[in-house]
């Protein structure tokens, strides 16, 4: 036969193998010689002939003018259980779909009414090029079965065999083949030297509509049909008028041409990306749009130009600037796939700054409308504070942003996130002025809550041994909670709130972990230093506590935190032999606010959370699997140094200690917005009086004052107390498939920077599921960087984890929070086991500035 004869031959043939019943109506009798084919020989008078359509056996039966006499034929065909394969043509008649007379078949089995052209178009396409196609069946002309048979065979006379798709032949379809010839002029010397320019001419107007001159340049056409393209695109995603620039770019006149226009250009930056980029920037610059003054809120949701992408932004910046933190939200979100984005992680951190700048200028709007409604004493305002959705996430909304920012090589627009930097400030404000002021009526206590100095006798005492107790300087609540949600799914975890002893600096607050602590403890001078007192022994520092504490625990091993993350497990192992209790410090967060480098500050505090969690878990590797965590107290922590107005003097008298946040001593004169308290109201056996600004103020005590402590604020007294059970597992790699990681750096020279991961191998994973995983920086033991970021990908920003899906490659911003690293390594772990499945090959060197 002949192609267009095997084309409708199998269109028929899988309606049949559907439902084994197709009743065909031909209206214009256009497949009448088709059926002949089909049949082979003359039509007999009624009865239903045996035929072959494509491969598959059924019986023919065709209409002659009683439709009575058709469904009487094939009745007894049809009758039984399970009908034979049957094609009732009815030439000549249009269906009617109410009154049928052959209703039962067509219901039973399927009509089929299809149009020549069309199917001889689909025919025709694998050989010519759509505007060649165009020409050979245009609407006017009547053509026949017989003369696009001979087309379809190629030997009809009227057009030779496309040259285009030879010159693109690993081009998919007649969308492609414009695409790939928009995306480079790499095969224009080929279709001018075959002579395809007027061929290219015909399919550029039939599928888009554009009129170019067959004799031009091709590079010129080029131009043009890429300015349709974009403009078109770019047009028809507006809600406003198109810029002036455009009205010389001619438009897509039919609903099929913007289609193909909207396909184009997905194309473009689907299949030929870093083209593209070059391609839009030409275009954007041709049409003068960069400066283009466009409302942000109508330009769509197809980032066609860079413009757009910069210019959202700015309007996402306004936003927040303006309060309206919601709408800057949902713009984020609507945008977080952006095709510029995707792209250029420099501005993807962008866009994240802005979402985290948003969240946290929306949590600071809802925790300062709920503390200007809270009443009741202490204990509503610490439970207000530590509910599994309270005032803490203002906290963790604030360290996450300003965690993000002092990572980016440039800081966001100065106005919005100053107006959220100073919606947190005036939260905190708030929430310190209140809280003081219940603490101050209730007497200086908290009813119910658990006081820091019972942590030992209620929880670490009654813990299996071995168990290890962490004292973590400076961790405030809201970091032992997400220190709990980055735990292994196998962990058993609990957390809850203790109050610190005041003043809530490190010699008070670490004294009052120590055992002994709730029978007796005193804040007191001692030639002339400041420390607690447990029982008779003075502890004014590190050595003495850790002299206190040897003496009370038997096999006591006490090890920072550094040093435990560095140590290999067989030195591990010895230095743990026979250990009861493992005292765990780690003084980083506190040491890196104290050392009045803000910006530094930040990135260790983020880092700390994952190396406690990373310590837990090598503990319980070594047989420690039972761990208690606490705090000396916690932080308030702002992006820049206190107003002159937010510094107080000192109360004067006999000084004792002076801090920012507090002051410790006797006498002297109660500064306005600052109360006082008497040592022995707090229940010690001294004569000292302390004073605490009443709301986030400090005293001019010298040094930085971003970072500060001291005082009765729910940030800086309020601390987690994990207990933590993590049992020791087998590290195993899972057998559904490998991951494996693309465009790893040869140096770090950025702190924020991408690695793409795959997860499996298409051989080996059909009908494999996505998996979780946690991909981290390493260095010498210690976690020194996260994911910031994912593209193409839901990331869990409390746990650091992203879900791959078998074979699709996914992107993820790593975020470099500890600059000393020399060098580190990417790790990929399971959060449910912790077991590795992904390390690179070799260190990357860290190269910042380079």
């Amino acid at each position: 036969m002949h192609p267009l004869h095997d084309y409708v031959a199998k269109q028929l043939a899988d309606k049949l193998k559907d439902r084994r019943v197709v009743v065909w109506y031909d209206e214009r009798r256009e497949f009448q010689p088709f059926v002949d084919e089909v049949r082979g020989g003359p039509r007999p008078a009624s009865a239903p002939v045996q035929v072959a359509v494509a491969g598959t056996k059924a019986s023919l039966a065709e209409y002659a003018g009683s439709l009575f006499e058709l469904r009487a034929a094939v009745e007894p065909l049809v009758r039984g259980d399970k009908p034979e394969t049957v094609v009732l043509y009815i030439p000549g008649l249009a269906h009617d779909a109410k009154a049928s007379v052959l209703m039962e078949l067509e219901k039973a089995g399927r009509t089929w009414k299809p149009e020549l052209k069309q199917l001889a178009k689909n025919v025709l396409l694998q050989k010519y090029t759509l505007g060649v196609v165009d020409e050979m069946l245009p609407f006017d002309r009547k053509v026949t079965y017989d003369d696009l048979a001979r087309a379809a065979a190629g030997n009809s006379g009227a057009e030779p065999p496309s040259i285009l798709k030879s010159i693109f032949h690993d081009a998919s379809g007649n969308d492609g083949l414009l695409t790939a010839w928009l995306a480079s002029d790499a095969r224009d010397a080929e279709i001018a030297s075959k002579e395809a320019t007027r061929e290219l001419t015909k399919l550029v107007k039939a599928r888009l509509g554009l009129d170019l001159a067959p004799d031009a340049p091709l590079a010129k056409l080029r131009a043009i049909a890429l300015r349709y393209v974009l403009a078109g695109e770019f047009r028809l995603d507006l809600s406003c008028d198109a810029p002036a620039s455009l009205d010389s770019i001619a438009k897509p006149q039919t609903k099929d041409e913007e289609s193909a226009v909207r396909e184009i250009a997905r194309r473009l930056r689907a299949g030929h990306a870093n083209a593209y980029a070059a391609l839009a920037d030409r275009v954007e610059q041709e049409l003068g749009l960069k400066n283009a003054k466009l409302p942000p809120g109508a330009l769509g949701s197809i980032d066609t130009f860079r413009f757009e992408e910069r210019a959202l932004l700015r309007h996402a910046g306004n936003l927040i600037a303006n309060g309206k933190f919601s709408e800057a939200l949902a713009l984020v979100a609507d945008r977080e796939q952006s095709f510029w984005l995707d792209r250029d992680v420099s501005r993807k951190a962008q866009w994240e700054a802005a979402r985290r700048m948003a969240e946290l200028g929306s949590v600071a709007m809802d925790v300062r409308k709920a503390v200007n409604k809270t009443a009741g004493d202490a204990a509503a305002w610490l439970e207000a504070y530590v509910s599994k959705d309270g005032w803490f996430r203002l906290d963790q909304a604030q360290r996450r942003l300003e965690a993000w920012v002092a990572n980016l090589d440039e800081e966001p627009e100065e106005r919005p996130l100053g107006v959220v930097r100073r919606a947190h400030e005036d939260a905190c404000h708030a929430m310190a002025e209140g809280f003081t002021k219940a603490l101050v009526k209730a007497g200086w206590t908290v009813p119910g809550a658990l006081h820091q100095t019972r942590i030992w006798s209620e929880v670490v005492a009654d813990k299996p041994r071995p168990v290890a107790y962490f004292l973590v300087d400076a961790m405030r609540f809201e970091m032992g909670v997400e220190l709990a949600e980055r735990l292994p799914k196998t962990s058993e975890v609990s957390v809850r709130a203790a109050v610190g002893a005041l003043p809530s600096i490190t010699p008070i607050g670490m004294a009052a972990l120590m055992p002994g602590a709730s029978a007796s403890f005193s804040v007191v001078e001692q030639n002339g230093k400041l420390g607690a007192r447990i029982d008779e022994a003075f502890l004014p520092d590190l050595a003495s506590r850790k002299k206190f504490a040897a003496a009370r625990v038997p096999k006591l091993v006490d090890v920072a935190l550094d040093e435990l993350l560095s140590l290999q497990p067989s030195k591990l192992a010895k230095k743990l032999d026979g250990a009861q209790v493992v005292v765990v410090r780690s003084q980083e967060i506190d040491h890196a606010g104290e050392t009045g480098f803000t910006f530094q500050a930040r990135q260790v505090m983020d880092t700390v959370i994952d190396n406690l969690a990373r310590a837990m878990r090598k503990l319980a590797a070594a047989g420690v699997e039972h761990a208690v965590v606490s705090a000396d107290h916690g932080h308030l922590f702002f992006a820049n140094d206190r107003d002159e107005s937010m510094r107080t003097d000192a109360p004067g008298g006999d000084t004792v200690e002076l801090h920012r946040r507090c002051w410790i001593g006797r006498g002297g004169a109660t500064p306005p917005g600052c109360v006082r308290v008497a040592a022995s109201s707090l229940g010690y056996a001294s004569d000292l009086d302390l004073v605490f600004p009443a709301s986030t103020g400090v005293f001019k005590a010298g040094g930085d004052l971003a970072f500060h402590h001291g005082g009765p604020s729910l940030q800086e007294l309020v601390i987690p107390v994990l207990t933590v059970r993590t049992k020791a597992r087998e590290s195993a790699r899972p057998s559904a498939g490998p991951i494996t990681a693309a465009a790893l750096p040869e140096a770090v020279t950025n702190r924020i920077f991408s690695v793409t991961f795959t997860f499996g191998e298409k051989q080996i994973m059909l009908g494999a599921t996505g998996i979780q995983v946690r991909p981290l920086l390493m260095a010498a033991g210690k976690q020194v960087g996260a994911v910031g970021m994912a593209i193409d990908a839901q990331l869990d920003r409390a746990t650091g984890c992203v879900k791959l899906e078998p074979n699709k490659p996914v992107t993820v911003a790593f975020l470099l929070s500890d600059e000393s690293a020399a060098s580190l390594r990417v790790v990929v772990l399971d959060p449910t086991t912790d077991a590795e499945l992904y390390r690179s090959p070799t260190d990357i060197p860290v190269r910042l500035g380079v």
